[in-house]
């Protein structure tokens, strides 16, 4: 499981991260902007007010919460299977 160790905001609600392993890598996510709970988003201010969680997630206070491995995937282009190797089909024999 990888970890968000900083975040910047950037315009039109992109975001550059940076990971605990050291990969860097920018985010779009104007594609949840006023979905949902993704609504609050509207007010850039309130999206500009990204902070890292405990568990190494990007929180908005208490109404949002992003997991660090599927912004990792989003980052980096990988496939859950590059990064997860247990995911990885492996044909089996009877």
């Amino acid at each position: 499981m990888r970890h968000v160790s900083k975040v910047q905001v950037l315009q039109d609600y992109r975001l550059e991260l940076t990971f605990d392993d050291g990969v860097r890598g920018v985010v779009d996510l104007s594609n949840l902007l006023g979905k949902g709970v993704f609504a609050s988003w509207r007010d850039y201010h309130f999206f500009d007010q990204v902070q890292i969680g405990s568990s190494g997630e990007l929180v908005w206070g208490s109404q949002i919460d992003l997991c660090p491995d599927s912004l990792y995937l989003k980052a980096t282009g990988k496939k859950p299977e590059d990064i997860f190797p247990a995911f990885r089909h492996e044909p089996s024999h009877a």
